[in-house]
């Protein structure tokens, strides 16, 4: 490959800098494998009381995301001890070869996970797959985890895009009163439960990862109705970026059905709000806009609405933070 083919390739379609040292493994009846983990915050689980689980996004990140959750935490109002923050990587094929990672590592294609689409080895197991035994792993574990009240799953980008359609065609419920909630941060798209759209449609519009047509393997079987039902009942907030409004952001999916929802996504969020607002006037979820953010998973979550959102709603944030420019991006 010529250095100028390279250079033309996205961003994310090459090796990821850093893989995680711990390991996380996941096992159904579809076979077992393990996914590295990045874990922060609370060191002793006998005084955590939430778990943020923050997804990285389309570079695979897991490092920066987990930096910029621990700068939103040491910048927000609560007590650190009572917060664990974890990261699971979702590596693609090539991080496997050029990492010689071993066989047992769950890997995708480079986007595949942010659709919930199963990983190609070592078994076909999905990353909403890893979402369901990650929060299955907290949430009972009362021996570790006596205090443990809400489970937090968050995303910017093509995290968010993860923790909003995991949202919907996920199987983890709150249990043993353990709370779940969904923190969406300026994702490029969403899933529509009808043919309604802002823009343009077409034919690939009503398909997932946009729509809920041509399911994945994981939410094959699934009612319409009932994943609708499920996701308007669940607390969703979702935040967008004041400035996330460039309709040639290098990282915005520009694809038919992508356009359809909107020319970019501060647009495309409010879009979608007003729609499920019109649905379901008694919408429990929120929309927070971030005024001076741009496509900055730091700058969203390092923020007045972020820390309300991965803490809580009393959270305030106490300590002005300089937004890493290393941090969480896309």
């Amino acid at each position: 490959m010529t250095m100028q083919a390279h250079e033309t390739r996205p961003r994310n379609e090459a090796p990821v800098r850093v893989v995680g040292a711990a390991r996380f493994r996941v096992a159904t009846e579809r076979g077992a494998g393990t996914v590295p983990l990045f874990t922060g915050g609370a060191s002793d689980g006998a005084k955590v009381e939430r778990v943020v689980i923050m997804l990285h996004g389309r570079l695979r990140d897991a490092d920066a995301y987990l930096r910029t959750a621990e700068h939103a935490l040491a910048a927000s109002s609560i007590d650190p001890r009572g917060t664990l923050l974890v990261v699971p990587q979702f590596v693609a094929t090539a991080d496997v070869e050029h990492h010689a990672l071993e066989d047992d590592l769950l890997h995708w294609e480079w986007t595949a996970w942010m659709g919930g689409l199963d990983a190609r080895g070592p078994c076909a197991l999905s990353s909403f797959d890893v979402l369901d035994a990650l929060v299955a792993a907290y949430a009972r574990d009362r021996a570790r985890l006596p205090m443990l009240r809400e489970i937090v799953i968050a995303g910017h980008s093509g995290g968010a895009q993860v923790a909003h359609r995991y949202a919907i065609a996920g199987k983890a419920a709150s249990a043993d009163n353990v709370k779940l909630r969904y923190v969406i941060a300026n994702p490029s798209s969403y899933v529509y439960f009808d043919a309604s759209r802002p823009g343009a449609p077409c034919d690939e519009a009503n398909d997932w990862k946009y729509g809920l047509d041509r399911l994945p393997r994981y939410a094959c079987g699934r009612s319409a109705s009932v994943m609708e039902s499920r996701y308007v009942q669940s607390e969703v907030i979702y935040l967008l970026g004041e400035l996330d409004c460039d309709p040639a952001h290098p990282a915005l999916d520009r694809s038919c059905a992508a356009n359809a929802q909107g020319p970019h996504r501060l647009a495309r969020g409010r879009a979608y709000y007003a729609y499920l607002l019109a649905r379901h006037p008694r919408l429990r979820h929120r929309l927070d806009e971030v005024p001076g953010a741009g496509h900055s998973g730091e700058a969203m979550f390092v923020s007045e609405q972020g820390v309300r959102a991965l803490f809580g709603d009393g959270t305030r944030l106490v300590r002005s933070a300089a937004i890493d420019a290393g941090g969480a991006s896309e």
